[in-house]
């Protein structure tokens, strides 16, 4: 594909130096990514896509539509969706602020990238009114140009921007005696509370001043105060079920994040050599998506997993930071996504880290990819989750037992849910604003966890629909804990080859292949473009496939 004509910076951009943005609509779903002629450093999607604010607006459209069914039921007649934004972080009691990552429900109808706002939505009209704070003159000597409310109006396209300290008064009124704005006042504030069924965290409402109540304490229990009636309940799983399903202009930014990690994957793989740092390869992969493709954040902190650290499932944390040597005939397993505008990517690649599979390597490899193909090819919508998960056990048992590690029959070993020994976490999870994405388990639905090991771990327990967005990642695992119980266990250690087992694949690690899809009529569309037959793999890691669409593709 030739490269597109260089975008050109607008008047504010070139004076302060920003780079210039490419329009979303210039780049088509999976667009190849080459080196640019005219500068090599430069790929085809530098610089990065602009995300148009319609994005936002038909998600604020999409939830007003949802919230009016629900407000026709009642008595109120001006309902105001109010929500806050993320705020600054620092590290402990230092000034040393974290970058900064909006809240994923706030990014979701507004797009602001900037802490500290709040916003309103007019259930009705739609009217759309963000509240930037209130900056002291000297933010500007060490943070940069004080931006006025008209600034973020014409950035955001919203109808109002105002400041924080006006939102009460602009809401409500403000003293005794005072007249808020009476077009803008609510019978009924909708504050986003919810248990995020998947974190199992809760999310926090929007809290202002004189006009929310205030935040229950452990003494007093309950909400007190607030001078309009508000409501806890309504807003959050109505957002919730409006994030599940992907717009198109949202799924257009998923593939763009989907595309660079896909090349970032490459990236690294095409460098691993024996003798490196996990680290080495986690920071190949930040590079990449960062300087080719603008993503300042990644979705979750990498895992890269070599030989034995493979089978922890979440390698790469504080205790454990990918700094192990890779050595001679391990299993590498690198689970890294890059971020983009809030909005995320899940990759998983394995491989050898020698370029060349062993027998053992390649049995435990294509049993994987079965388990996966298997999968994509049945997913379409109405299939629900839980049976993917099982036929992804089942293929994987049958690859097993063709590989010598098992034996006995499939059906019976189905009955002892034995596969849970080898892969104990769930097929995959809803993505989008989050890498494990809300509405796994809607209590609207009345959805029951399967209490069976590893369906236990299932993030969502619904019938996939068009416009979901969910990963396919199977794996296969020799944990030791795990391996101890199947040994040890006589109801299901007579279908297991030990002497193979033990001799062969303890401190093996594991396998895993994640793949981002979105849910389509009459099956999915794949987003990501990654190594998943053994002869690209070696293909890659020796140079002679360069580029992700030389791939095969499932």
């Amino acid at each position: 594909m030739a490269p597109p004509p260089p975008a050109t910076a607008s008047a504010a951009d070139d004076a302060h130096g920003h780079v210039g943005h490419v329009a979303l609509n210039r780049i088509p779903h999976g667009a190849p990514v080459h080196r640019r002629l005219d500068n090599p450093t430069l790929t085809a999607t530098m610089p990065p896509m602009v995300v148009p604010m319609s994005l936002y607006a038909e998600n604020r459209q999409k939830l007003c539509a949802r919230l009016k069914k629900k407000l026709a039921l009642t008595t109120f007649k001006r309902a105001i969706v109010l929500m806050e934004g993320g705020k600054e972080e620092y590290r402990y009691e230092s000034d040393a602020e974290k970058i900064f990552r909006q809240e994923s429900s706030f990014a979701y109808l507004f797009g602001v990238k900037e802490p500290g706002f709040y916003g309103t939505i007019d259930v009705e009209s739609g009217k759309t009114t963000l509240y930037t704070p209130r900056l002291p003159a000297e933010y500007a000597v060490w943070m940069g140009k004080i931006q006025p409310p008209s600034h973020f109006k014409a950035l955001y396209e919203v109808d109002e921007v105002m400041f924080v300290d006006e939102l009460a008064k602009h809401l409500v009124g403000g003293k005794e005696g005072e007249a808020g704005d009476e077009v803008a006042r609510p019978d009924l504030l909708l504050l986003n509370q919810g248990l995020n069924t998947d974190s199992g965290n809760m999310a926090k409402p929007a809290f202002v001043e004189g006009v929310t109540p205030s935040p229950p304490t452990a003494k007093e229990g309950g909400k007190k105060g607030g001078s309009v009636e508000c409501d806890y309940e309504m807003l959050y799983p109505e957002l919730v079920e409006c994030r599940v399903f992907k717009s198109e202009a949202e799924l257009q930014v998923m593939q763009y994040v989907n595309d660079i990690s896909s090349d970032a994957h490459l990236a690294v793989m095409g460098q691993v050599k024996v003798g490196m740092t996990e680290y080495q390869l986690e920071s190949l992969f930040l590079h990449h998506g960062y300087f080719f493709g603008g993503c300042r954040h990644v979705a979750y902190t990498s895992i890269c997993g070599c030989g034995p650290n493979a089978a922890t499932l979440h390698y790469g944390h504080a205790g454990a930071p990918n700094d192990r040597l890779i050595r001679e005939g391990d299993m590498l397993l690198l689970d890294m996504g890059a971020e983009y505008k809030c909005y995320t990517s899940d990759i998983t690649c394995s491989f050898p880290a020698t370029g060349r599979f062993s027998a053992d390597q390649r049995m435990i490899f294509e049993c994987v990819q079965a388990m996966q193909f298997a999968v994509l090819d049945a997913l379409k919508p109405g299939v629900a989750w839980v049976d993917m998960h099982a036929l992804a056990y089942r293929v994987g048992l049958e690859k097993l037992v063709e590989g010598g590690l098992l034996k006995g029959g499939v059906e019976e070993m189905m009955k002892e849910n034995l596969m849970s020994f080898f892969m104990p976490h769930g097929l995959g999870h809803f993505m989008g604003l989050d890498v494990h994405d809300v509405g796994g388990f809607p209590p609207s639905l009345g959805l029951k966890r399967d209490e069976r090991k590893g369906f236990k771990n299932l993030r969502t327990g619904r019938r996939m629909e068009v416009g979901m967005v969910i990963t396919v990642e199977p794996g296969v695992y020799f944990i030791d804990l795990l391996m101890d119980e199947l040994v040890g266990d006589e109801r299901v250690n007579k279908f297991v080859n030990v002497e193979m087992l033990e001799s062969r694949f303890r401190g093996f690690g594991g396998v895993r292949l994640e793949d981002d899809v979105v849910i389509v009529e009459g099956g999915v569309r794949n987003m990501t473009r990654a190594p998943r037959t053994v002869e690209d793999v070696e293909a890659v890691m020796a140079g002679k496939i360069t580029t992700k669409e030389e791939l095969f593709k499932k």
